[in-house]
C-alpha cells in the first residue's frame, strides 16, 4: 500500500481529511527577493534613537498600477528628521523622500518617485491610491504627520499636487497638537454618485511629554489625548467639505489606527470599522447616509478578555467558509478574530481558532487574510514587533484548515519566518501576475530594509483574479461583494483593498480555487445595490469586469 493511498484511507476512516489537505500548503515556498527585484528602500524614523511613539509607528505600503501597464507598482512611505522631535544626530535624515517603484514586468523594479513627482518629504504614514476624477488613472492621497497631500495622476507617468484646490490638506492641529493622519478609506457614503473620503487620525502627540508611568520608556498611547477622524464629502464642483459632526462620526479623543469600509450587515449600504489604539473599537452602521456607533452592541469593541488593546486595523474575509464576512483585528496582545453570526453580531473566536496561541506576545501590526496556497480558504500573515521598545519578534504565517482553525506554518515555507524583525506595514499583491499572492513587509528595526516575499508556488491549485470597475470607474467598485460558486463550494470576497495597517493591497480581488477547473457562477453585488451574474468562467486568469458590461478582457 503506497503512503499516499494509506493517508487517504486513514483520512476517510478517521475523519481527518481536512488535516491532510492543510498539510498540502507546506509545498508552497516564499522566497525573499527584495534586493534581486531592485527594491533598495531604507526606512528612517528621523534619527538613530527609538524613543517616541512617532518613531515607533512605522511606514506604510501602497500597491497600485500607476501607469496602467497591467503590472502592480509599489509606493513606500518614509519618516524624516523633524526639528524638535528628532535627535540632532538625525539631521542627516532631513528631507528623506518617499519612493515609487515602477514594475518593469520582468520581476524587477525601477525607482521613479522624483521623475513622477511624488518624492514627498513629509513624515508620511500611508497613501490611498484612488481614481478620484474617473479619468482612468489612479491618483495618490498621502496621509502624513502634518499636512496631507493629494497627487493627481496626469496619465503620462507624472503627478501634480492639488491638495488645497480639493480641500484635503486637513487641519493644522487637532486637540492642540499637530494633526497625525494614518490612513484613508474612499467610498460614496451618501450614494450621490460622488466619491467621498474618511481620513483616520491618531493621537495628539506632545514631543515634550515624559511618561509618569514609565519614565525610562516612551509614553504609552493611553497617556495622550486622541484626534478625531474626519469624513470629507465631495461637492458637485469636485472639492471636499468636512462633514464629520453632521454624520455622527465626531469622536475627538479616539485614536484611530485603521479604517475598513464594507457592508457588515448586508443591508445594502457600506459601514465603517474604526480600529482604535487603547480605546474601544468603533463600528459605524450606515443608516440612510448617516451613522450610528454600534461597536459594543455588535461585539467588536474589545477583545475576548474585555480589554482595549493596541488595535491596528480590521482585515475582512470569510475564514470558515459559511459565506459570511468575518473580521481579524490585529493588535499588540494577540489579535482578535471575530466570526460573523449573520445577524449584525460577531462572536470572538480568537482562542478557539488558534489565533491567540500563535500571536500571543508577538505584537501584531500589519496583517492580511489571504489564500497563500490557492486552496480556497483564507490564511493569516502577521508582521510583528514590540511597540514601546525596539524588541524584534518572529513574523507569523497561519494556515487555515478550511473551517477557520489555524496553525503556524511560517517556518516551513520561508526562512523569513525564522528571523526576528520589527514589522509594521504589510501589503499583499501579485507583482508578477502568476496568480500566486506575494507579500511586501516594511520594518522599523535598525536594518531598516523591507522584505519582498515571492510566492514560489509548489502546488497546482487554480485561481481567479478580478478587477472591478463600477459605473464611475475603479473607485465606484469599492465595497462590492463577490460570491463565486464552483462545483462543491461557495467563496465570498469583498472588493476592498484598504484592510491593513498603514497599507493598501493591490486593487484586484483574488480567489484560490483548489482543484476546481470551472467557475459555475460569479455574482457581483455592486455598492449601489445592483446585482450581476456571470456564468461559466475559466480559472487561472485576471479579468476586468465593468458594471453593466460584463467581462471586458476574457
Amino acid at each position: 500500500m503506497s503512503n499516499v493511498f494509506r493517508k487517504v484511507m486513514y483520512s476517510i476512516l478517521f475523519g481527518c481529511l481536512p488535516v491532510m489537505l492543510c498539510a498540502q500548503g507546506k509545498d508552497v515556498k516564499f522566497k525573499e527577493v527584495t534586493e534581486k527585484a531592485g527594491i533598495d528602500f531604507k526606512y528612517t524614523f528621523g534619527d538613530r534613537h527609538y524613543e517616541n511613539i512617532l518613531e515607533s509607528s512605522g511606514s506604510g505600503i501602497t500597491v497600485f498600477d500607476y501607469n496602467n501597464d497591467g503590472f502592480m507598482d509599489l509606493y513606500m512611505m518614509n519618516g524624516t528628521y523633524l526639528e524638535g522631535i528628532s535627535q540632532k544626530d538625525g539631521a542627516v535624515y532631513k528631507n528623506t523622500a518617499n519612493k515609487l517603484y515602477k514594475n518593469n514586468g520582468d520581476g524587477t523594479f525601477t525607482e521613479v518617485a522624483k521623475i513622477a513627482g511624488v518624492d514627498d518629504r513629509h513624515w508620511s504614514m500611508a497613501a490611498g491610491a484612488i481614481d478620484m476624477d474617473n479619468d482612468g488613472y489612479q491618483d495618490l492621497y498621502l496621509l502624513n504627520y502634518g499636512p496631507n497631500v493629494f497627487y493627481h495622476n496626469n496619465g503620462d507617468g507624472t503627478f501634480s499636487e492639488q491638495t488645497k484646490k480639493l480641500g484635503l490638506t486637513g487641519p493644522e492641529k487637532l486637540n492642540g497638537f499637530v494633526k497625525w493622519s494614518i490612513g484613508v478609506s474612499f467610498w460614496d457614503y451618501n450614494k450621490d454618485g460622488r466619491l467621498d473620503a474618511m481620513v483616520g487620525n491618531f493621537l495628539a502627540f506632545d514631543p515634550e511629554y515624559i511618561s509618569t508611568q514609565t519614565p525610562g520608556m516612551m509614553p504609552h498611547p493611553s497617556e495622550y489625548r486622541g484626534q478625531a477622524s474626519m469624513l470629507y464629502e465631495q461637492q458637485p464642483n469636485g472639492t471636499f467639505k468636512e462633514v464629520t459632526e453632521r454624520e455622527n462620526l465626531y469622536y475627538p479623543d479616539s485614536k484611530c489606527m485603521g479604517l475598513t469600509v464594507y457592508d457588515y450587515d448586508d443591508d445594502g449600504d457600506l459601514d465603517i470599522v474604526q480600529a482604535n489604539d487603547h480605546h474601544e473599537n468603533f463600528l459605524f452602521r450606515n443608516e440612510n447616509g448617516t451613522f450610528k456607533e454600534v461597536g459594543i452592541a455588535s461585539g467588536i469593541a474589545v477583545n475576548s478578555q474585555a480589554q482595549v488593546t493596541g488595535s491596528m486595523h480590521a482585515t475582512i474575509g470569510d475564514v470558515d467558509g459559511d459565506g459570511l464576512v468575518d473580521m481579524l483585528v490585529a493588535d499588540l496582545k494577540y489579535g482578535a478574530l471575530y466570526r460573523n453570526m449573520g445577524n449584525g453580531l460577531y462572536q470572538d473566536i480568537t482562542e478557539s481558532s488558534g489565533v491567540a496561541r500563535s500571536l500571543a506576545g508577538k505584537g501584531s501590526w500589519g496583517t492580511a487574510l489571504f489564500d497563500y496556497d490557492n486552496d480556497g480558504d483564507l490564511d493569516i500573515i502577521s508582521a510583528n514587533g514590540t511597540a514601546e521598545e525596539l524588541i524584534l519578534q518572529y513574523p507569523v504565517l497561519l494556515e487555515n484548515d478550511g473551517k477557520g482553525n489555524f496553525r503556524d506554518v511560517g517556518k516551513e515555507v520561508s526562512p523569513y519566518f525564522s528571523t526576528k524583525r520589527s514589522g509594521r506595514g504589510l501589503a499583499v499583491w501579485d507583482y508578477d501576475n502568476d496568480g500566486k499572492l506575494d507579500v511586501m513587509i516594511s520594518h522599523v528595526d535598525l536594518m531598516a530594509t523591507p522584505t519582498l516575499l515571492h510566492n514560489e508556488g509548489g502546488n497546482t491549485n487554480n485561481w481567479l483574479g478580478i478587477k472591478l470597475t463600477g459605473k464611475n470607474g475603479l473607485a465606484s467598485g469599492i465595497g462590492a461583494k463577490l460570491t463565486l460558486k464552483t462545483g462543491d463550494r461557495k467563496l465570498v470576497c469583498i472588493n476592498q483593498w484598504t484592510t491593513g495597517y498603514l497599507s493598501n493591497n493591490e486593487p484586484r480581488t483574488h480567489f484560490g480555487l483548489g482543484k476546481s477547473s470551472i467557475i459555475k457562477e460569479l455574482e457581483i453585488k455592486w455598492p449601489d445595490g445592483k446585482i450581476e451574474v456571470i456564468k461559466n468562467i475559466v480559472p487561472n486568469q485576471y479579468l476586468t469586469i465593468a458594471q453593466g458590461k460584463g467581462i471586458l478582457n476574457e
